[in-house]
């Protein structure tokens, strides 16, 4: 019996009128295997300290871990617990990852036109060689081979890591993070680059979950005993001295508004002391995380590493599945952000000293052109992220495009990074950027506004150049 198979035509994402089309496929073949630098991602960095590590069954690889996927799922009425992911009280989940994979087969039609639709396709495709597409009726089979991949060497995390041609690989770790999985990296002997990236939100953000349980694993990794706001100051510089020995280049920082301000440190210390004794309030928490802002970019100024800020989050709005099977479990959801007031306090002060390079995500569409766009357009420190998280796709790149380069420039841009929980879709991620975008510079070509030689120079530095200089790769 014929089965579908995966729909990926060479050309596929490029405008179908001939000549963009054209100029857009010269332009990508000599992008296309360019290595892939993957700076801002959640990879989990013990899937290439071990290598013998393995990325455990297809429902563990592609799944369980993946809340693009399950978020999609789960809003048809799947509940989480059939798709295999675990509840915080031990409660039953599905055990048969078999059958966790039938209801995913059977339901793959949800992701039709979606981004994850399209990193699946390339995923399976291309980068495990699976010709027939996933049907209900194609379910098990695919398993099979799927199953059959993973256990050769050649699909463990670090090959895939060699074949998938990635230079770099940065993770997301916390403040606390004695980042023991890098150490056994460092010392392994593959040559494999892995950074860490420090993120403090657990500690520096008031209202986090257990806060002040933080504070106290932050006093031990650091031995720095964490009683007051200057000490909690000299706490989190140790930790990112660390961090940056450990080869970071970069910081973290989530907020749910980019609220800058800054308080004096006898300010700061009656609210931090309030806060160890479990009384700080909201407006604490919300001016608190303000000035902690402020001081992460005083201290990227001293110690050189990038500044990434990503606001417009309101996390875990689905209290119920937030109760049952703990954070991140796709019910985040985007809000409307203002950037032009909020950041003026650290731009005033920091955005034109050349040691700082602060790099900004959005989530609210509506301040690309807007907000962003003139504030990385003036700003020598600001730079803008690649379209993120629920604008990873076709059509928010190409909006990201049209709305924030003829205003901020491309090279107040970064290029792109994957932001991946999801290992395997590194590649598909990038590759979907890579056409998206010289798509986009073949429409300037054709509409006269650069040149082919300027557009190959585009295509290379938003495939790859853009993003090692934004990061500081190029340099030691």
């Amino acid at each position: 019996m014929s089965h579908p198979k995966w729909y990926l035509p060479e050309d596929r994402y490029f405008n179908p009128a001939p000549a963009q089309r054209q100029v857009a496929m010269r332009l990508y073949q000599a992008v296309a295997n360019l290595p892939l630098i993957s700076p801002h991602g959640h990879v989990d960095p013990r899937l290439l300290a071990d290598e013998n590590a393995t990325f455990g069954t297809p429902t563990e690889l592609f799944i369980i871990p993946d809340h693009y996927i399950f978020r999609m799922l789960y809003s048809q009425g799947i509940p989480l617990e059939a798709l295999g992911v675990p509840r915080l009280d031990g409660g039953p989940v599905e055990q048969d990852h078999r059958k966790i994979w039938q209801i995913f087969a059977d339901h793959f039609y949800l992701f039709r036109g979606t981004p994850t639709g399209a990193w699946l396709a390339h995923e399976l495709g291309i980068v495990f060689g699976i010709e027939d597409k996933l049907t209900a009726e194609t379910a098990q089979s695919v398993y099979d081979e799927l199953e059959a991949r993973l256990s050769q060497p050649e699909f463990r995390p670090r090959a895939l890591f060699e074949r998938f041609n990635l230079e770099v690989l940065c993770t997301t770790d916390a403040a606390t993070d004695r980042l023991t999985h890098h150490q056994a990296l460092r010392t392994s002997g593959w040559r494999g680059e892995v950074r860490p990236t420090f993120r403090p939100d657990a500690v520096v953000n008031l209202d986090a979950p257990h806060w002040r349980e933080n504070i106290d694993l932050l006093s031990e990794v650091s031995g720095i005993s964490v009683e007051s706001y200057p000490r909690f100051i000299q706490a989190l510089e140790q930790r990112r001295a660390f961090f940056k020995a450990m080869g970071a280049k970069a910081t973290d920082h989530a907020a749910v508004t980019p609220y800058t301000a800054e308080l004096s440190v006898a300010e700061a210390d009656i609210i931090f002391q309030r806060a160890l004794g479990e009384r700080a309030t909201d407006e604490d928490a919300r001016r608190f995380t303000a000035h902690m802002l402020m001081e992460m970019a005083r201290m990227s100024v001293e110690d050189g590493l990038v500044m990434q800020l990503h606001p417009g989050s309101v996390r875990d709005h689905n209290e119920d599945v937030y109760r049952r099977h703990g954070k991140d479990m796709g019910g985040d959801i985007p809000q409307a952000t203002e950037f032009t007031h909020n950041l003026r306090p650290l731009l005033n002060k920091y955005g034109t000293d050349p040691r700082l390079q602060l790099i900004v995500f959005m989530l609210d569409e509506s301040t690309q052109a807007r907000e962003l766009a003139p504030l990385a357009g003036h700003y020598p420190a600001m730079r803008l992220g690649p379209p993120w998280w629920f604008h990873d796709s076709i059509n928010g790149m190409r909006r990201f495009f049209d709305r924030a380069i003829e205003t901020a420039g491309l090279y107040n841009t970064v290029g792109f990074n994957d932001d991946t929980r999801a290992f395997a879709s590194i590649p598909a991620r990038h590759d979907l950027w890579r056409r998206v975008a010289v798509d986009w510079i073949a429409g300037q070509v054709v509409q006269g506004i650069v040149d082919e030689g300027d557009a190959h120079d585009m295509a290379y530095d938003m495939a790859y150049g853009l993003t090692k200089r934004a990061y500081r790769l190029d340099t030691a």
